[in-house]
């Protein structure tokens, strides 16, 4: 392999004494260790707020006098050094899980390939659920040691920057990504020029530069094409996340599946499992096949060699809702691509054909990935029984029950979505090792060892902190003299940190039915408003630019919002992202999701929420259908048979949801109170949450699934493949 330079983009003249805060800014260790977060917060609190938690733009602008004064300060230089240990005994750790569970395998390596990577919400790379979930896993990863390597896109734009209009109408700002103020490490060859990666496209070749982002112990490697090298057209390949042009988009995708695995050869990894995450980057499968077809293998024996090395999770319930191309769109991309693998443009459409509603026939990238791969999930139980469903026609000869598309449910990185406060308490009950057990049952029984009295200080604390939160943020937008007093009041000036206050933030499509709770209008009005037993509601979420119901969706919910006949106790956020998701997850007391089942794959919020006692309040679909007990939160329509009309469903769900609202949440917040005013059996309920629940729906037991029914057979594979010659 070639000499690789790895360059920061900035070189900070810090102290000696405290130089190595840029090697902390440099890996995102610090996501999830909030003593590194807080290391960086001591030096300047204001600054830290205002560089939005980003340590490579807060060094950069902090005063040297500042970093000065914390050399002097033995309190600082304790924490620092205790941090700076631990960064480095994680970093140097040799006996991981994995390789004390695998110790055959830690020379192999697993490529895990995504749209998307949701780390932090000073990394704009991400609009939702699927980056999260891949952040997620990639940080988990990294604790446990498996040895993964990353590959997506770092945009020129964020993912959009939402405002709400007096109206209630969505706009959306591209923002553009400072590229300096990230800790991206630039990739250099020998000759000290960028480290570059090209993919032909209909009479060019496009270039993309390739940048690395350091996760703890895992690579994540992202292409960008906005270079000098790039025609104006080819630049805004990488501008933007879910671009809807048709070329645009087909020209992503090859550069993600077929630029991304050339990335990997040219940076020298031999992956032994290639992991897609959605369809997105399904096109690594044809890379992959013509590596082998070069060789001298037919395209047959490409395919059934790659099959045994290729996983493909699938996100999407709905055939909707999967990317899919019309063929001539694929004539004139991939021409070149089927003389190279030796086959017949009908051999070649026939990979991924699918018929479509309206007759005419497209080139679908699931089914390319199902096809090509043997290893296939689902995102939860239920989701894998739709997904069998929806793809059965791939195998005509099974039954449903019996296709190949198995399920590993979602789970969330506990150590990023726990409360400090929280982890503290686990911490003197729990045990002091206690992040080492997340999987444990046995140990998350341990919760009812924690004093009701302490559980419920930390609980009033983090919903003060939400509340002191939206505040401070609706101040600052009012300031900017830019809103009218209205939209300030609908930013959750009001909030009550005393007041039951439930939840509704995700990405606003019409299924997720963000509006349901408006159902019947005058009823809810009566629940708000009760004078004794008042409720709150904070909406928060995106949606799509090109989603006009989504918009329309949101614009119904803030016109409930600015009703001066609610007081100000329904409120939205505006610009929802990873740092407002924290404060929801945590300071809430109830967290609503009322999706149209069985419309939600999985979703994860409602797993951060419960981590942190969040009791939720759900439909039994996605993962909730798994982790309800009927001691643990509430679920929508339990009882009630499933509707063939979707009005009706929505009528009959809403009814659910009202009537357990008034008859059941409200009066155990509120009514069954012990002498010292503590909801005694809401806290009972919290703790069966969160011992039910952190343990099952984490990343941890998730990725450790991923291991024994995907990676380890699928590198098994790969290490008889290589053995083979």
């Amino acid at each position: 392999m070639a000499e690789i330079i790895e360059e920061r983009p900035l070189k900070f003249t810090l102290p000696s004494r405290i130089e190595r805060l840029a090697d902390l800014a440099f890996n995102l260790w610090w996501v999830w260790n909030p003593e590194a977060q807080r290391l960086f917060k001591g030096i300047d609190e204001l600054l830290w707020e205002g560089s939005y938690h980003n340590p490579v733009a807060f060094l950069r602008d902090v005063e040297r006098s500042r970093l000065n004064a914390m050399t002097a300060d033995p309190y600082f230089l304790d924490k620092y050094d205790r941090v700076i240990r631990e960064f480095d005994r994680y970093m140097n750790e040799k006996d991981t899980w994995f390789s004390q569970t695998y110790p055959q395998l830690v020379n192999d390596q697993v490529a895990y390939f995504s749209f998307e990577f949701g780390l932090h919400e000073s990394l704009m790379v991400y609009a939702g659920g699927l980056g999260i979930l891949a952040g997620d896993h990639l940080k988990e990863s990294s604790d446990l040691g498996i040895p993964l390597v990353g590959v997506g896109f770092v945009y020129t734009y964020g993912y959009f920057s939402q405002r709400i209009s007096e109206d209630g109408w969505q706009h959306a700002d591209n923002v553009p990504i400072d590229f300096d103020s990230l800790p991206l490490i630039r990739l250099l060859n020998a000759d000290g020029e960028p480290l570059l990666v090209s993919i032909d496209l209909p009479g060019r070749k496009v270039f993309a530069r390739i940048y690395q982002l350091n996760v703890g112990r895992v690579k994540l490697y992202l292409l960008h094409t906005n270079i000098p090298e790039n025609g104006p057209n080819d630049r805004q390949l990488t501008d933007r996340l879910y671009i809807s042009d048709l070329e645009l988009r087909i020209s992503q995708e090859i550069l993600l599946g077929m630029g991304g695995v050339r990335a990997l050869r040219a940076l020298g990894y031999e992956p032994t499992a290639w992991h897609m995450n959605e369809g997105h980057s399904a096109f690594l499968t044809l890379e992959r096949a013509l590596e082998y077809v070069e060789k001298g293998l037919s395209f047959a024996e490409a395919v059934e060699l790659i099959k045994k090395t290729n996983i493909f999770t699938t996100h999407t319930p709905v055939p909707a809702g999967n990317d899919e191309f019309p063929l001539w769109l694929i004539d004139k991309y991939f021409v070149q691509i089927w003389s190279d693998l030796g086959i017949t443009r009908d051999d070649f459409i026939n990979i991924a054909k699918v018929s479509q509603s309206w007759g005419g026939e497209a080139f679908s990238m699931p089914v390319l990935a199902l096809k090509l791969s043997d290893f296939r999930n689902g995102v939860s139980e239920l989701h894998g029984i739709v997904a069998r469903k929806m793809w059965n026609f791939l195998w005509p000869d099974e039954k449903a029950d019996q296709v190949p598309i198995g399920a590993i449910t979602n789970g969330i990185h506990t150590e990023t979505w726990l409360a400090r406060q929280m982890g503290l308490l686990f911490s003197r009950y729990l045990g002091s090792d206690w992040v080492d057990h997340i999987d444990d049952p046995n140990m998350w029984a341990k919760v009812e060892n924690i004093p009701d009295e302490e559980f419920w200080r930390v609980r009033r604390h983090l919903k003060r902190k939400l509340v002191a939160y939206t505040i401070q943020r609706a101040r600052g937008q009012w300031q900017t003299n830019q809103r009218h007093p209205v939209q300030t009041i609908a930013s959750g000036v009001l909030l009550d940190p005393y007041v039951l206050t439930i939840g509704f933030a995700r990405r606003f499509a019409t299924y997720k039915r963000a509006d349901l709770i408006l159902t019947d209008y005058d009823r809810l009005l009566k629940i708000v408003t009760n004078e004794r037993r008042p409720v709150q509601f904070i909406f928060a979420g995106k949606a799509h630019p090109a989603d006009e119901p989504g918009k329309q969706m949101i614009q119904r919910v803030y016109q409930a919002v600015k009703d001066a006949r609610f007081g100000g106790r329904l409120v939205f956020l505006e610009d929802y992202d990873m740092n407002i998701a924290r404060y929801l997850v945590q300071g809430v007391d109830v967290w609503l999701n009322n999706p149209r089942k069985p419309r939600e794959a999985s979703g994860t919020s409602g797993m951060k929420a419960a981590l942190n006692g969040v009791l939720n309040f759900s439909i039994l679909d996605g993962w909730w259908r798994e982790g309800y007990n009927g001691r643990n939160g509430w679920a929508i329509s339990e009882n009630t048979p499933d509707a063939a009309d979707p009005a009706e469903q929505d009528r009959l769900d809403a009814l659910s949801l009202y009537d357990i609202l008034e008859n059941e949440i409200v009066p155990l917040f509120y009514d069954q109170r012990s002498a010292d005013n503590m909801p005694v059996d809401w806290i009972a309920r919290m703790k069966e949450n969160i011992r039910t629940l952190a343990g099952q729906f984490s990343t941890r037991r998730m990725l450790k699934e991923y291991m024994t029914q995907m990676y380890e057979p699928a590198i098994l594979n790969g290490i008889d493949e290589r053995n083979q010659g």
